[in-house]
């Protein structure tokens, strides 16, 4: 047996509207054609200078600081020497030596326990194109050319894929939080390499690593650290050594290859960028993108204070839009549970079932119509039944509570000495089947309260009933 260690290295595209040094627009959504998305400034022209886009360094220090970094108020920029075709300056813009971010946490539930994986840094730097291998010729597609990213590195903190699986998922919530990325996989706005090494149990100095690149899925993140763990064992129970590498994955074959050797700072050249003056912070500026609240935050908040279950927890808690709509409920209705029962059972499945493409942004009613349905089912007058009816009515027609409730004579009466005259006559009018509750028949409870709300017309609250055959039986 061996101890998996791990640390990642996690590629974020930066949803801002241009690129990172010129008013391209940005590849956050896949283009329509190749190269359209380019100009002298991102594919190198003899001449050209980089400008540095200031809507990515707000993002950039708002997702630091969701993550708990401290946010260095001076930052450099460093050249990184590669030759690759789909790098037209020969060079990657990136931050070495003085990043941008350093020493956060990322706190995540796995399996049910709560834990914590610690951010080494974050740097911003520029992505590459992208290469089209069609027969025996290789295309070059550069519209993310120039792209802004932000390249996470954790500690080696993850000893499982679950950890791993969990840290990723957690990331994306954060990084949709506070805007920064959108985080689809899909659509390459989150990639992620996994450093991987194994070591006996007790041992605490690490081993060579491997890193393995090309995961573009958390199914197939999950099968490579699978893969990769057989692979080492096996070399190490033959005794050999594993070689400090990187290795492409294959995830239709579930195999991977040897890429290249894990270079060093050395092997890349890295030298201070000439064309960029350092990155100057003021307190102020770091101060005005703080945070207020995460996704683990409200997540415990829903946990510890609101008392809701943990499935109701993490869904309220998964994206800040419905996350926000929830909290805005909570403030007009002072009751967590029931809003919460409200907006996962009933609402999101009218979201489900709509052939629209409907979010919290664009429902028909104001929010306040929603808070009042549920302050009306708790001063019992409005049923929870007819609550649905009501919601569904604001979710199609656009109407308000109260006009939905008088056009469709909706609301309850709540007259006690009334109530009670209807009790007593259906205990009077079923004689039998009191005898029968009484004889410990409990199913016949509900018998009575039909028979009230059917006496009553439906215009009644059955929980009232409910608490006066309680007393009257």
């Amino acid at each position: 047996m061996y101890e998996l260690v791990m640390w990642l290295e996690t590629h974020v595209r930066v949803k801002s509207k241009t690129k990172m040094f010129c008013s391209c627009k940005n590849a956050v959504e896949l283009a329509g054609e190749p190269n359209e998305n380019t100009c002298p400034v991102c594919m190198w022209f003899p001449g050209m200078l980089p400008v540095l886009n200031e809507e990515i360094v707000n993002l950039a220090v708002r997702a630091g600081l969701a993550m708990k970094c401290t946010v260095n108020k001076i930052s450099n920029f460093d050249r990184k020497s590669y030759f690759y075709p789909d790098l037209p300056a020969g060079y990657q813009i990136t931050q070495l030596y003085h990043p941008i971010v350093e020493h956060g946490e990322v706190k995540t539930f796995v399996n049910g326990e709560l834990k914590t994986f610690h951010i080494h840094r974050m740097h911003i730097e520029n992505d590459a194109g992208k290469l089209v291998h069609a027969g025996s010729k290789t295309l070059c597609d550069y519209n993310r050319a120039w792209s802004p990213l932000m390249e996470i590195v954790t500690e080696p903190d993850f000893r499982s894929k679950e950890d791993v699986i969990a840290y990723l998922e957690e990331l994306q919530k954060i990084m949709r939080f506070c805007w920064a990325s959108d985080a689809d996989m899909e659509k390459w706005q989150l990639r992620c390499d996994v450093n991987i090494s194994l070591r006996k149990p007790g041992e605490t100095e690490f081993r060579n690593r491997v890193e393995i690149k090309n995961l573009n899925s958390f199914a197939s993140i999950s099968r490579a650290i699978d893969t990769e763990y057989k692979r080492q064992a096996k070399i190490y129970d033959a005794g050999g050594k594993i070689d400090q590498e990187t290795r492409w994955w294959n995830d239709e074959k579930w195999v991977s290859s040897p890429l290249r050797s894990k270079e060093d700072a050395m092997d890349y050249r890295y030298f201070p960028e000439p064309d960029l003056p350092p990155l100057v912070l003021t307190d102020e500026y770091i101060e005005a993108r703080k945070i207020d609240e995460l996704p683990i935050d409200r997540r415990l908040k829903y946990l510890n204070e609101y008392k809701l279950q943990e499935d109701d927890a993490r869904i309220l808690s998964n994206e800040k839009n419905i996350s926000d709509y929830f909290e805005q409920i909570v403030k007009l209705t002072s009751d967590p549970k029931k809003s919460c029962s409200y907006i996962t059972t009933v609402l999101l499945a009218h979201f489900k079932e709509s052939d629209d493409n409907v979010s919290f942004d664009s429902l028909k009613f104001d929010i306040e119509q929603l808070a009042s349905v549920i302050n009306l089912v708790n001063k019992n007058e409005l049923s929870s039944t007819n609550a649905k009816v009501v919601i569904e009515e604001l979710f199609m027609n656009w109407w308000k509570t109260n006009e939905i409730i008088e056009r469709l004579w909706l609301k309850q009466t709540n007259d006690m000495w009334a109530l009670e005259e209807i009790v007593k006559k259906v205990i009077e009018n079923n004689s039998t089947q009191v005898e029968q509750y009484k004889a410990w028949n409990e199913k016949l409870f509900w018998f009575f309260v039909w028979q009230a709300m059917k006496e009553s017309k439906w215009a009644w609250n059955p929980k009232i009933f409910n608490d006066l055959f309680k007393k009257y039986l």
